[in-house]
C-alpha cells in the first residue's frame, strides 16, 4: 500500500474514528485503526465491538486533491501511536506498507516506522440492507437526540432504559427516553414505508451528535435486527441495538390536568439554575414551586448550612386551579428546559404528587414528563 495525503484530513479522520477505540479491549486488533486505500481514496475504521465508526477521505474535495493512492492495500495500525504521531507532523505525508505489515510514514525529513496487523483479521462491518432505511436531515436527527437522550437511565439494572427507544409508524419517527422518574419525547414527520421499534444505546447517540454536528446535509439511517447505522456522505456510525422490549409509556402521560401555566423559558431556566445552588444537600436537589395570587410563581430552595433563595416570576397565562405547591428535582427541570428552543413553555399539573408535563408553546411534537419529589 502506498499513498500521499494532506495531513490535515488524515489527522481529522484518525481523530474521528479513534473516538470509540478502547485500549482496554480484550481483542488486540481493536486497539488499532483499519486503513484501506483504493482508487476512490482512503477508508478508516475504528471499533469497540459495540460502536463502529467508518470515515472516507475521497481523492478530491471541491476539486482540490486530498489523497493520491499509488498502490492499493490495507493495514491495521495502533490507534494511539498513529494518532499521537500524525498530530505532530507537517501538512503533507507519504505512507507506505510492505508485505510484513510495516507502515512507513514520511514527512519532509521525518521518517517513522510502525508495526501493524494483518487487516484480514479485523472484524467485518455488519451487512446492511437498503430496504430498511429512512432519510432525515442531519440537523433534525441531532435535535431529536439532544432533546431526549439526556433522560435515559444511568442504572444498568434495566438495560432497555439506558437507551433511547426509536419507533417508526405511519411516516412518523418518535424518540422516547425515560429513567422511570422523568421522560422525554420527540416526534418528527418523515417519509418512510417502514415501521418498527428499536432501542439505541445512549453512548452511540451521543457519538452521533459529536460526529455529525458540523454536517448540514441529510443522513440515511439503516436498521437491522442487531444494528442501526447512521450514514452521511463521508462518515458512518454503526451501533449495536439493545435487546429487549421497551415499556409502553403513552399511559404515563396524564390526561386530566388541574393547573396549566405559561412561563418564559429562559427566565424559568435561570430561576432553577439559581435555586439549584441551594438545593445540592438534598438527595433529589429539591426546589419548591408555589403559585401566588393566581399570577405569580415562587421558586425557592434552602440549605441548612448555606442559606436560602426565593424568586418570584410572572406567570404569563394560567388556567385551572390557581393553587399549587410542589417539590421538584432541579436537575431534571434544568436539563429539560435547556433543550426547549421556544421562547415560552407550558407546565401542566395534575396534583402536587403526580407527574407534570412540560411542553414548548405551539409545539405538540415535544414534551417532558417529570415526577415530583418528596420533601423529606
Amino acid at each position: 500500500m502506498e499513498f500521499n495525503i494532506n495531513n490535515d484530513y488524515f489527522n481529522q479522520a484518525i481523530s474521528e474514528v479513534s473516538r470509540v477505540i478502547s485500549l482496554k479491549t480484550t481483542i488486540p486488533i481493536l486497539t488499532g485503526i483499519k486503513i484501506v486505500a483504493n482508487s476512490q481514496g482512503l477508508t478508516l475504521i475504528g471499533s469497540n465491538s459495540e460502536i463502529v465508526i467508518e470515515k472516507t477521505i475521497p481523492i478530491e474535495i471541491n476539486d482540490v486533491k486530498i489523497v493520491e493512492v499509488s498502490k492499493p492495500g490495507s493495514i491495521v495500525v495502533s490507534a494511539k501511536y498513529i494518532s499521537d504521531l500524525v498530530k505532530k507532523l507537517p501538512s503533507k505525508i507519504k505512507v507506505t506498507v510492505n508485505e510484513k505489515q510495516l507502515m512507513t510514514i514520511q514527512s519532509d525529513e521525518i521518517i517513522t516506522h510502525i508495526n501493524g496487523f494483518d487487516s484480514e483479521q479485523y472484524p467485518l462491518l455488519p451487512l446492511i440492507k437498503n430496504e430498511n432505511q429512512i432519510k432525515i436531515p442531519i440537523s433534525e436527527m441531532i435535535e431529536m437526540i439532544r432533546q431526549t437522550v439526556f433522560a435515559v437511565s444511568k442504572n444498568e439494572a434495566r438495560p432497555v432504559l439506558t437507551g433511547v427507544n426509536m419507533s417508526i409508524l405511519e411516516n412518523k419517527l418518535k424518540c422516547v427516553a425515560t429513567n422511570s422518574h422523568r421522560l422525554a419525547l420527540k416526534e418528527l414527520k418523515i417519509d418512510s414505508v417502514m415501521n418498527g421499534s428499536f432501542i439505541v444505546p445512549s453512548a452511540s447517540l451521543n457519538e452521533v451528535v459529536k460526529l455529525f454536528s458540523n454536517d448540514s446535509d441529510e443522513m440515511n439511517v439503516f436498521i437491522t435486527e442487531q444494528y442501526i447505522v447512521f450514514k452521511s456522505e463521508l462518515i458512518s456510525l454503526y451501533s449495536r441495538l439493545i435487546e429487549g422490549k421497551y415499556p409502553e409509556v403513552s399511559g404515563l402521560i396524564p390526561k386530566e390536568l388541574k393547573t396549566k401555566m405559561t412561563l418564559d423559558t429562559k427566565q424559568l431556566l435561570k430561576g432553577f439554575e439559581r435555586a439549584s445552588i441551594f438545593a445540592s444537600e438534598w438527595k433529589n436537589n429539591n426546589v419548591y414551586l408555589e403559585i401566588l395570587d393566581g399570577s405569580k410563581l415562587k421558586i425557592s430552595s434552602h440549605s441548612s448550612e448555606v442559606g436560602k433563595i426565593e424568586e418570584i416570576q410572572i406567570i404569563k397565562n394560567l388556567t385551572g386551579q390557581p393553587e399549587l405547591n410542589i417539590s421538584i428535582d432541579a436537575n431534571y427541570m434544568i436539563e429539560s428546559l435547556k433543550v426547549i428552543k421556544e421562547e415560552e413553555v407550558s407546565i401542566s399539573f395534575s396534583g402536587s404528587m403526580k407527574p407534570f408535563i412540560i411542553k414548548p408553546i405551539n409545539n405538540n411534537t415535544h414534551l417532558h414528563l417529570i415526577s415530583p419529589v418528596r420533601t423529606y
